[in-house]
């Protein structure tokens, strides 16, 4: 089954619950053996079930429950019903879920390796950008998140301003209350004289009705999805940053499954799966900015040479403070950096 056609509407929106199973599996060679105990993977993530992360994650959990001879399934928690969104890592950590879909960004500072992922400028893409995340990050997770399996990391499409009033320049963004997309956005926000407002995704409407925000930082189609484009009517047409995720599975919940389980969960967990889950979200995301584009009260600015250039000026220092967060920690960041650089060139999303 294919993410388009998951997104045509056999997500199991109305109920809020998606279980993942499927009977009558032909065994594959190399898959979970018939005599493995059946488990169930509570996977839990924050946004709306009408999110293609919703298909992205069934597709997933549908290909895993096959090689697993039906040993495995995935019963989905969508819009924060096992817990707060922030609260999604340590939700994995101590077994509140089974899985998380993790955003590091919304716990400013906690995983500094990971921010590298988040820096502007710096990835072109959601799909090639996710497998070249995943491969990256694949080689420094225990640094960080060590306590939890990390199956895979990826991203969604560029995002960009979106504001009550016109952001062009940097200097636009002077005396504005941005709701920035993680920590890293709100360090961009605070050096170009804006205040950060730090809200989830699934309250960043409200706090844009009410005034607590004047913008926010997100991607295009995501903006239709929440609702903002009712409170929005300025976009600025430029792929200012993705956001980074990661999918955690709990250790003891691994460590529990049979060793051919297992590799049915490592074979799930890798940069083709990375990118295969962003692809239905990245056509979805891009498809919001034509969408927005084509309403008449709205107003897309696309940036000249000479804007762009102002803005890579603007958010050049954000590198320089990466790396002594990093070195901070104990970690080589140029060794990072460089590494982080080299894989986004080998899968052609490097911006």
């Amino acid at each position: 089954m294919s993410i388009k056609s998951l997104l045509a509407g056999s997500v199991l929106a109305a109920a809020g619950v998606a279980v993942v199973a499927l009977s009558g599996v032909v065994p594959v060679a190399g898959s979970a053996q018939a005599q493995d105990d059946p488990v169930e993977i509570r996977f839990s993530h924050w946004v709306p079930p009408t999110h293609p992360l919703q298909a992205a994650i069934t597709e997933w959990g549908e290909s895993i429950n096959k090689a697993s001879d039906g040993t495995i399934s995935v019963t989905i928690f969508p819009a924060q019903q096992l817990g707060a969104a922030k609260d999604t890592y340590d939700m994995v950590r101590d077994g509140i879920a089974d899985m998380g879909y993790i955003n590091p960004g919304y716990t400013p500072g906690r995983f500094p390796i990971f921010d590298a992922a988040n820096l502007p400028f710096n990835v072109t893409n959601a799909t090639d950008g996710s497998a070249a995340i995943d491969e990256w990050y694949s080689r420094y997770a225990d640094k960080e998140m060590g306590d939890i399996y990390v199956c895979l990391a990826n991203a969604h499409d560029p995002g960009a301003f979106h504001s009550k009033e016109q952001i062009a320049v940097p200097g636009d963004v002077d005396g504005m209350k941005v709701r920035p997309a993680n920590g890293t956005i709100s360090k961009l926000v605070t050096m170009l004289g804006g205040q950060p407002v730090q809200v989830s995704a699934p309250e960043s409407r409200e706090a844009l009705e009410r005034g607590v925000a004047d913008a926010i930082t997100f991607p295009w189609g995501s903006i239709l999805l929440f609702g903002i484009d009712k409170t929005t009517k300025y976009h600025l047409d430029m792929p200012l940053y993705v956001v980074g995720f990661v999918w955690g599975m709990n250790q003891d919940f691994y460590d529990s499954l049979s060793d051919a389980q297992k590799k049915v969960i490592d074979d799930h967990c890798n940069p083709e799966w990375a990118k295969q889950t962003s692809v239905g979200w990245a056509a979805y995301e891009s498809g919001g900015r034509d969408k927005i584009k084509a309403m008449p009260d709205h107003t897309v600015t696309e940036p000249t040479p000479d804007q762009v250039a102002a803005w890579r000026e603007a958010v050049a220092p954000m590198l320089d403070e990466w790396k002594k967060t990093v070195n901070d920690a104990g970690h080589d960041a140029d060794a990072i950096w460089a590494d982080l650089g080299d894989t986004l060139k080998k899968y052609n999303s490097q911006y």
